[in-house]
């Protein structure tokens, strides 16, 4: 009975509203011409990236592309039946439309743990990305700083090697003078070896670029009794006391003069930021079996947190404007060298302390920037 009634075309189901039939069909058109659009653009990314991407994932936005089309058709099959009872052709493109869908339904959830992994892994290395980014800007400004301080250390060396070596010379003739009294050859020696020290500290600033001495046996105790000499007036001048405690084997081997130019750096940073008339500076070295703990502490002004995780950076420095962020760089270096390491605690007004392990024995040179 039902095969000899006629199929209708929607619009007469509508009753013939003007209104509903032409937004039907524009909304439809629209969802089609978009659908359309979607699976063009997926087709022209699978075949622009068929070289980065894996064949199965090409396979993938290809169905995904045809599902998209399907899904796209059925939109324009609703405009078309509007006026044409074209129906079995729109049931056609529902059943593809419905093979296609399951398909993609199925390859989706199949690969659901691969998308999330890739989206994840995605994310992960975009965001180290930036990392590298920043560390790579970081390490390219500090060696721009390192070789122009290479360059200026081997101009400065050089042209304070001469007008001392000039003095030395003045000195020994005065020294060797006859009827020079035994007090005035005295005075002239200990002003030779004065000069004599400034040249090994100047030629001491070209170690970090050309190492051409062999390690020795240095006490880290006689060091820190020569620190403690070499600043005995500043201490005293800001009314600040100096202690050096010690127990065990203070012995290591190490290279020329850098222990000295170590705990020289700690300890002038140490009384620097010091300023409390009556507070003190220590400097405790306990010998272990292996090596010797150095620790030097202050009660001065402390660092600010945002400064200590980059504290030992080529540049960076405590001091703000007053400092030129080489000394804790080249401690940091020396101690590297020499396979030690070294910590920071520093609370602010309160005090700072760092805490070195010098090895007993000199290691294989390590470079760090």
């Amino acid at each position: 009975m039902f095969d000899s009634v006629p199929l209708m075309p929607h619009a007469v189901c509508w009753r013939a509203d003007q209104r509903l039939i032409w937004v039907m069909a524009v909304t439809n058109a629209i969802t089609f011409i978009s659908y359309v659009s979607i699976c063009a653009t997926l087709l022209f990314l699978a075949r622009k990236t068929r070289a980065a991407a894996s064949r199965d994932w090409g396979y993938f936005a290809v169905g995904f592309a045809l599902f998209i089309v399907a899904c796209g058709s059925t939109h324009l099959m609703e405009v078309v039946t509007t006026w044409v009872p074209w129906f079995w052709i729109d049931a056609t493109v529902n059943a593809l439309t419905a093979v296609l869908s399951a398909w993609v339904a199925f390859m989706l959830i199949r690969r659901a743990g691969a998308i999330h992994f890739g989206i994840n892994d995605y994310a992960s290395r975009l965001l180290n990305t930036e990392k590298e980014k920043r560390q790579m800007l970081d390490s390219l400004l500090a060696a721009q700083k390192l070789e122009e301080w290479s360059r200026m250390s081997a101009a400065v060396s050089h042209e304070i090697a001469n007008p001392l070596e000039a003095i030395q010379n003045l000195l020994y003739l005065v020294r060797s003078t006859d009827g020079v009294s035994d007090e005035i050859v005295q005075l002239t020696q200990t002003a030779s070896d004065e000069a004599d020290r400034v040249l090994t500290i100047s030629r001491s600033t070209l170690s970090f670029f050309r190492q051409g001495t062999q390690p020795e046996v240095t006490d880290l105790l006689v060091a820190a009794e020569g620190v403690h000499f070499l600043i005995d007036a500043a201490l005293h001048r800001r009314e600040i006391s100096f202690e050096r405690q010690s127990s065990g084997d203070t012995k290591v081997e190490a290279l020329p003069g850098e222990p000295r130019q170590v705990l020289l750096n700690l300890v002038r940073n140490a009384y620097e930021a010091t300023t409390r008339p009556g507070a003190k500076v220590s400097v405790t070295l306990t010998g272990a079996e292996n090596g010797v703990e150095i620790i030097v502490e202050d009660q001065g002004s402390g660092i600010d947190a945002m400064i200590l995780p980059k504290l030992f950076q080529f540049g960076v420095s405590s001091k703000g404007e007053n400092g030129n962020g080489m000394g804790l760089w080249a401690v940091k270096q020396i101690l590297n060298r020499h396979g030690g390491n070294i910590r920071v605690y520093s609370e602010v007004s309160k005090g700072t302390r760092f805490i070195l392990w010098w090895p007993r024995r000199f290691l294989a040179p390590r470079e760090i920037i």
